[in-house]
């Protein structure tokens, strides 16, 4: 069993900045985080295995990073836009799996809401 505990989300303004982060129950090589929007399929955001890979939609804005003592990714997102409105899940699987869109493991979600 492995428990991802996510926090961070929230209503902001567009331009603001929010830092989601999720902890896992045991430590992990590869974690990162994806985003479903109402009406839209899961996405790849980010992930993080020593190597920062990033969504092109979010590369110039959000920052993905680990504190490896702590098992845990965050996710800094910076001037934010309406469009980046979804629930976002942290994630625990490899770069490859990532990049198809799968993990190992899901967290429950949280909602980040961003208003014009």
């Amino acid at each position: 069993q492995v428990d991802l505990i996510e926090s961070g989300g929230g209503l902001v303004q567009a331009g603001d900045s929010l830092r989601l982060s999720c902890t896992a129950s045991k430590p992990f090589s590869g974690m990162g985080w994806f985003r479903q929007a109402p009406g839209k399929e899961r996405e790849f955001v980010a992930h993080h295995s020593g190597t920062q890979y990033y969504a092109d939609s979010v590369r110039d804005r959000f920052t993905i990073s680990r504190d490896y003592k702590k098992n845990t990714v965050y996710l800094r997102m910076n001037d934010l836009k309406p469009d980046d409105t979804a629930v976002y899940y942290c994630a625990v699987g490899s770069r490859s799996q990532a990049l198809r869109g799968s993990a190992d493991y899901w967290g429950p979600g949280t909602q980040v809401t961003v208003s014009s």
